[in-house]
Protein backbone atom coordinates (compact mmCIF):
# COMPACT_ATOMS: atom_id res chain seq x y z
CA UNK A 1 0.00 0.00 0.00
CA UNK A 2 1.19 3.53 -0.78
CA UNK A 3 2.47 5.02 2.49
CA UNK A 4 1.33 8.52 1.53
CA UNK A 5 -2.20 7.24 1.01
CA UNK A 6 -2.06 5.40 4.34
CA UNK A 7 -0.91 8.54 6.14
CA UNK A 8 -3.44 10.83 4.44
CA UNK A 9 -6.50 8.65 4.93
CA UNK A 10 -5.79 6.74 8.14
CA UNK A 11 -3.09 8.34 10.28
CA UNK A 12 -3.81 12.02 9.57
CA UNK A 13 -7.59 11.84 10.19
CA UNK A 14 -7.06 10.17 13.55
CA UNK A 15 -4.35 12.67 14.53
CA UNK A 16 -6.79 15.51 13.86
CA UNK A 17 -9.69 13.77 15.62
CA UNK A 18 -7.60 13.05 18.74
CA UNK A 19 -6.38 16.64 18.72
CA UNK A 20 -9.98 17.78 18.35
CA UNK A 21 -11.22 15.79 21.36
CA UNK A 22 -8.21 16.22 23.66
CA UNK A 23 -7.63 19.84 22.66
CA UNK A 24 -11.19 20.97 23.29
CA UNK A 25 -11.36 19.08 26.59
CA UNK A 26 -8.04 20.46 27.82
CA UNK A 27 -8.88 24.02 26.86
CA UNK A 28 -12.32 23.84 28.48
CA UNK A 29 -10.95 22.77 31.84
CA UNK A 30 -7.77 24.90 31.86
CA UNK A 31 -8.60 28.05 29.91
CA UNK A 32 -12.29 28.72 30.42
CA UNK A 33 -11.90 32.50 30.32
CA UNK A 34 -11.00 32.33 26.62
CA UNK A 35 -13.81 29.88 25.86
CA UNK A 36 -15.88 32.18 23.70
CA UNK A 37 -16.38 33.36 20.14
CA UNK A 38 -14.51 36.62 20.75
CA UNK A 39 -17.32 38.41 18.97
CA UNK A 40 -16.54 41.68 17.23
CA UNK A 41 -20.15 42.81 17.25
CA UNK A 42 -19.52 45.60 19.74
CA UNK A 43 -16.77 47.02 17.53
CA UNK A 44 -18.88 47.13 14.38
CA UNK A 45 -22.37 45.56 14.35
CA UNK A 46 -23.86 46.84 11.08
CA UNK A 47 -21.97 44.68 8.57
CA UNK A 48 -21.96 41.58 10.77
CA UNK A 49 -25.59 40.51 10.82
CA UNK A 50 -26.10 39.35 7.24
CA UNK A 51 -22.71 37.67 6.82
CA UNK A 52 -22.76 35.81 10.14
CA UNK A 53 -26.36 34.68 9.60
CA UNK A 54 -25.71 33.35 6.10
CA UNK A 55 -22.52 31.62 7.19
CA UNK A 56 -24.00 29.93 10.25
CA UNK A 57 -27.15 28.68 8.51
CA UNK A 58 -25.14 27.56 5.49
CA UNK A 59 -22.44 25.74 7.42
CA UNK A 60 -24.86 24.06 9.86
CA UNK A 61 -27.00 22.82 6.98
CA UNK A 62 -23.87 21.61 5.20
CA UNK A 63 -22.65 19.69 8.24
CA UNK A 64 -26.08 18.14 8.72
CA UNK A 65 -26.25 17.15 5.06
CA UNK A 66 -22.80 15.56 5.20
CA UNK A 67 -23.72 13.59 8.31
CA UNK A 68 -26.98 12.28 6.86
CA UNK A 69 -25.63 11.64 3.38
CA UNK A 70 -22.31 10.02 4.27
CA UNK A 71 -22.88 8.23 7.57
CA UNK A 72 -26.13 6.49 6.61
CA UNK A 73 -25.35 3.50 4.32
CA UNK A 74 -26.97 3.45 0.89
CA UNK A 75 -28.84 0.26 1.74
CA UNK A 76 -30.86 2.25 4.28
CA UNK A 77 -31.73 4.84 1.65
CA UNK A 78 -32.75 2.01 -0.69
CA UNK A 79 -35.34 0.89 1.86
CA UNK A 80 -37.07 4.25 1.41
CA UNK A 81 -36.97 4.02 -2.37
CA UNK A 82 -34.03 6.39 -2.80
CA UNK A 83 -31.44 4.72 -5.00
CA UNK A 84 -27.86 5.88 -5.44
CA UNK A 85 -28.66 8.16 -8.38
CA UNK A 86 -31.50 9.90 -6.55
CA UNK A 87 -29.38 10.16 -3.42
CA UNK A 88 -26.62 11.82 -5.44
CA UNK A 89 -29.01 14.31 -7.03
CA UNK A 90 -30.44 15.26 -3.65
CA UNK A 91 -26.92 15.76 -2.31
CA UNK A 92 -25.84 17.83 -5.32
CA UNK A 93 -28.76 20.27 -5.38
CA UNK A 94 -29.06 20.69 -1.62
CA UNK A 95 -25.27 20.97 -1.34
CA UNK A 96 -25.22 23.61 -4.03
CA UNK A 97 -27.84 25.70 -2.23
CA UNK A 98 -26.37 25.61 1.26
CA UNK A 99 -22.83 25.78 -0.10
CA UNK A 100 -23.55 29.04 -1.90
CA UNK A 101 -25.15 30.45 1.25
CA UNK A 102 -22.12 29.52 3.37
CA UNK A 103 -19.74 30.78 0.67
CA UNK A 104 -21.37 34.20 0.48
CA UNK A 105 -21.43 34.39 4.28
CA UNK A 106 -17.74 33.56 4.76
CA UNK A 107 -16.70 36.02 2.02
CA UNK A 108 -18.67 38.76 3.77
CA UNK A 109 -17.01 37.95 7.08
CA UNK A 110 -13.52 37.98 5.54
CA UNK A 111 -14.25 41.26 3.75
CA UNK A 112 -15.50 42.77 7.01
CA UNK A 113 -12.39 41.66 8.88
CA UNK A 114 -10.09 43.11 6.25
CA UNK A 115 -11.82 46.40 5.55
CA UNK A 116 -12.85 47.47 9.07
CA UNK A 117 -9.73 48.92 10.80
CA UNK A 118 -11.06 48.44 14.33
CA UNK A 119 -11.76 44.77 13.65
CA UNK A 120 -8.64 44.08 11.60
CA UNK A 121 -6.36 45.30 14.40
CA UNK A 122 -7.94 42.84 16.86
CA UNK A 123 -7.82 39.89 14.45
CA UNK A 124 -5.22 37.28 15.36
CA UNK A 125 -3.24 34.97 13.09
CA UNK A 126 -5.45 32.13 14.31
CA UNK A 127 -8.53 34.07 13.25
CA UNK A 128 -7.17 34.50 9.73
CA UNK A 129 -6.21 30.84 9.46
CA UNK A 130 -9.69 29.88 10.62
CA UNK A 131 -11.48 32.17 8.19
CA UNK A 132 -9.29 31.24 5.24
CA UNK A 133 -9.50 27.56 6.17
CA UNK A 134 -13.30 27.70 6.29
CA UNK A 135 -13.37 29.53 2.97
CA UNK A 136 -11.08 26.91 1.43
CA UNK A 137 -13.17 23.97 2.65
CA UNK A 138 -16.37 25.60 1.43
CA UNK A 139 -14.83 26.54 -1.93
CA UNK A 140 -13.48 23.06 -2.64
CA UNK A 141 -16.81 21.59 -1.64
CA UNK A 142 -18.65 23.89 -4.03
CA UNK A 143 -16.14 23.10 -6.77
CA UNK A 144 -16.81 19.39 -6.37
CA UNK A 145 -20.56 19.92 -6.45
CA UNK A 146 -20.44 22.04 -9.61
CA UNK A 147 -17.59 20.43 -11.53
CA UNK A 148 -16.78 17.13 -9.80
CA UNK A 149 -19.75 14.86 -10.56
CA UNK A 150 -17.95 11.94 -8.91
CA UNK A 151 -19.99 9.09 -7.42
CA UNK A 152 -18.84 9.02 -3.79
CA UNK A 153 -21.27 6.48 -2.33
CA UNK A 154 -18.94 3.55 -3.06
CA UNK A 155 -15.70 5.28 -2.03
CA UNK A 156 -15.73 8.39 0.17
CA UNK A 157 -18.89 7.48 2.06
CA UNK A 158 -17.80 3.97 3.21
CA UNK A 159 -14.33 5.34 3.99
CA UNK A 160 -15.86 8.00 6.26
CA UNK A 161 -17.98 5.36 8.00
CA UNK A 162 -14.83 3.28 8.43
CA UNK A 163 -13.13 6.21 10.17
CA UNK A 164 -16.08 6.44 12.58
CA UNK A 165 -16.16 2.70 13.28
CA UNK A 166 -12.35 2.47 13.56
CA UNK A 167 -12.14 0.25 10.48
CA UNK A 168 -10.87 2.63 7.77
CA UNK A 169 -9.96 1.28 4.35
CA UNK A 170 -7.61 3.81 2.70
CA UNK A 171 -7.68 1.92 -0.59
CA UNK A 172 -11.22 3.24 -1.10
CA UNK A 173 -9.76 6.73 -1.52
CA UNK A 174 -7.21 5.81 -4.20
CA UNK A 175 -9.50 6.39 -7.22
CA UNK A 176 -11.10 9.52 -5.72
CA UNK A 177 -10.32 12.74 -7.67
CA UNK A 178 -7.75 15.09 -6.16
CA UNK A 179 -10.26 17.89 -5.53
CA UNK A 180 -12.35 15.58 -3.34
CA UNK A 181 -9.28 14.46 -1.41
CA UNK A 182 -8.28 18.08 -0.91
CA UNK A 183 -11.73 18.91 0.44
CA UNK A 184 -11.67 16.00 2.88
CA UNK A 185 -8.14 16.60 4.15
CA UNK A 186 -8.64 20.36 4.58
CA UNK A 187 -11.80 19.67 6.58
CA UNK A 188 -9.89 17.31 8.88
CA UNK A 189 -7.12 19.90 9.25
CA UNK A 190 -9.71 22.46 10.35
CA UNK A 191 -11.07 20.00 12.91
CA UNK A 192 -7.60 19.50 14.36
CA UNK A 193 -6.90 23.22 14.41
CA UNK A 194 -10.24 24.23 15.96
CA UNK A 195 -9.26 23.77 19.67
CA UNK A 196 -6.74 26.59 19.29
CA UNK A 197 -9.24 29.06 17.82
CA UNK A 198 -12.51 30.80 18.52
CA UNK A 199 -14.28 27.77 17.03
CA UNK A 200 -14.43 26.30 20.54
CA UNK A 201 -17.71 28.17 20.95
CA UNK A 202 -19.45 25.50 18.86
CA UNK A 203 -19.91 23.64 22.16
CA UNK A 204 -21.53 26.63 23.81
CA UNK A 205 -24.59 27.04 21.62
CA UNK A 206 -27.24 28.55 23.96
CA UNK A 207 -29.91 25.94 23.27
CA UNK A 208 -31.32 26.44 26.75
CA UNK A 209 -32.24 29.97 25.76
CA UNK A 210 -35.14 28.56 23.74
CA UNK A 211 -36.93 27.40 26.91
CA UNK A 212 -35.84 30.35 29.02
CA UNK A 213 -38.63 32.29 30.76
CA UNK A 214 -39.36 35.77 29.51
CA UNK A 215 -37.74 38.65 31.33
CA UNK A 216 -40.35 41.15 32.52
CA UNK A 217 -39.50 44.82 32.71
CA UNK A 218 -41.90 47.07 34.64
CA UNK A 219 -41.86 50.83 34.65
CA UNK A 220 -41.91 52.47 38.07
CA UNK A 221 -45.03 54.43 38.91
CA UNK A 222 -44.64 58.18 38.51
CA UNK A 223 -45.00 58.75 42.24
CA UNK A 224 -41.99 56.49 42.99
CA UNK A 225 -39.90 58.27 40.38
CA UNK A 226 -40.59 61.61 42.03
CA UNK A 227 -39.50 60.25 45.40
Amino acid sequence: MDLSNLFAFVIFPYITLVTFVVGHSYRYFTDELSWNSRSSQLLEPKSLKIGITLFHWGILATLGGHAVGLLIPQRIWDLFGIDGEAHTQIAVWSGLLVGIVAFIGILMLIHRRYTQPRIRITTTVGDWITLIGLAFVITTGLYNVIFGHYYILDTVAPWIRGIVTLTPDPTLMIPVPFSYKLHVLSAFFLLGFSPFTRLVHIWSVPLGYINRSYLLFRRRPAIEEQI
